[in-house]
């Protein structure tokens, strides 16, 4: 094993943790930053890309940074201007070079697989290795349509590392999925782009399309029809501008904050609301919720809104199954709004979170049970019973949903919640505590032994 790898696969916990004392009403009007998903897929498409394209918006964020990283280490030149600006000079398709060392995908599931799928095809070999949780999460569901189209690839007991074999010929598939993921329907499609003729993947339920957007954006040739995607291959994308809107994820915890307490109205400004995203806003509307948006427009090629949430008093319902996908991100910051409806909240259909940072079902009921909330485990899911969360100390996991669904408890907590290993919430939302604060959460971030 080498020492990127060692390293990798030793699980660390961070010192640092959140004291969040309860508060009875949140105002004001605040942003999130940049869209993950859309800021990952734009650094990698526009490194294969001839010509430059300009990234406003990106999310400065460790996932993304790593994300950033690795196209510089493949011979791709970054430029950033500033944190959230970023010019890429591309170098075409077949351009890139190849890694003296492993690349290094940090806590981000989406880079590692979406790599899998871009170095697929490459003429040098390269491995994929990241922190200790991505080392624990499932990757052959990745690797076994690559090998499908001629890909080779090695994992280590169905995880990380990947050990990707250069100077393969892939060819076209029809592909499909037996888990609905974007994930592994995006890699699919970014080793198409090198495959001779049409590959397609028919999901078995949608999932999120940033992906198929901004293929289009780049110049290949794509067609949606109904679940099924299909790309036709060689491709050549062309450099362009992309603004990416504020992740809809993110926004996530602060909505149902909003829900909980907001006194008057709270209002998020430029969020993305890819309708293949925002399955929450459904589900919460389903709970009682009041949400509205305003100035709906599209921004580059993703639709973009201001959301004004009121506090609303919610009641539990049985969650359909088809928002399940929709809102697979978002469930952490659900299950504390189920956690404070009137009623019993219903989950089930959602066993993808069990791969996640962490087991999301799991961390989330542990969690709750501290605050006093009855919460029991389904295979599936979760049934909760909404009450009046205590204050309490909860164990993330390392899991930075979970660390920032916990901080926005205090909402309606009636004493404080301490949350522990709380450091890697600066992969997908930096500046979180200082956001939390603006619009009056008490939150303070303590290191410990």
């Amino acid at each position: 094993m080498t020492a990127p790898e060692a390293a990798a696969a030793s699980g660390v916990r961070s010192g640092l943790s959140y004291r969040v004392r309860p508060v009875s009403a949140l105002s004001g009007t605040l942003t999130v930053p940049g869209d993950k998903s859309i800021s990952h897929r734009a650094l990698m498409l526009s490194g294969i890309a001839a010509g430059q394209t300009r990234i406003s918006g990106f999310l400065d964020s460790e996932d993304c940074l790593a994300t950033l990283q690795a196209m510089r280490v493949l011979g791709v030149n970054i430029d950033r201007p500033h944190a959230q600006l970023v010019e890429v000079e591309g170098v075409g398709l077949h351009g890139l070079t190849g890694p003296p060392t492993p690349l290094d995908m940090g806590n981000s599931g989406t880079a590692m697989r979406l790599f899998a799928g871009l170095l697929a095809a490459q003429r040098f070999d390269s491995v994929l290795v990241g922190d200790s949780s991505l080392m624990r999460r499932p990757m052959e569901r990745v690797a076994a349509p690559l090998r499908a189209m001629g890909a080779v690839i090695e994992v280590q007991s169905g995880h990380a590392p990947l050990r990707i074999r250069g100077g393969q010929r892939l060819h076209p598939v029809s592909y499909d999925l037996p888990v609905a993921s974007a994930q592994v329907k995006s890699a699919i499609l970014l080793a198409g782009l090198y495959a001779h003729g049409e590959t397609s993947v028919t999901e078995p339920a949608v999932t999120r399309d940033h992906s198929e957007r901004m293929l289009r954006a780049f110049g290949a040739r794509l067609e949606v029809e109904g679940r099924r995607v299909c790309i036709t291959g060689p491709a050549r994308l062309h450099g362009c501008r992309i603004a990416v809107p504020g992740d809809f994820s993110s926004a996530a915890f602060f909505i149902v904050a909003a829900c909980l307490a907001a006194e008057g109205v709270l209002t998020i400004r430029n969020v993305g609301i890819n309708p293949t995203r925002t399955g929450l806003l459904e589900i919460l509307r389903q709970m009682g919720a009041e949400i509205r948006l305003v100035n709906e427009r599209t921004s580059g090629m993703e639709p973009v809104a201001d959301l004004e949430i009121e506090r609303s008093d919610l009641s539990g319902i049985s969650v359909p199954p088809a928002l399940v996908p929709l809102a697979i991100d978002e469930f952490p910051a659900l299950f504390i709004a189920a956690a404070c409806a009137r009623g019993e909240t219903l989950v089930t259909g959602a066993e993808e979170l069990r791969v996640k940072e962490s087991d999301r079902i799991a961390v989330m009921a542990e969690g709750l049970n501290a605050l006093g909330i009855q919460a029991e485990v389904l295979p599936d899911g979760m049934r909760i019973r909404g009450g009046s969360p205590g204050g309490g100390r909860i164990d993330s996991h390392g899991d930075h949903r979970i660390a920032m669904a916990f901080a926005i408890a205090s909402a309606r907590a009636s004493g404080t919640i301490e949350i522990a290993d709380v450091a890697n919430v600066t992969t997908s939302f930096p500046g979180f505590v200082e956001t939390a604060r603006r619009i009056g959460f008490d939150i303070d971030s303590i290191h410990t032994a």
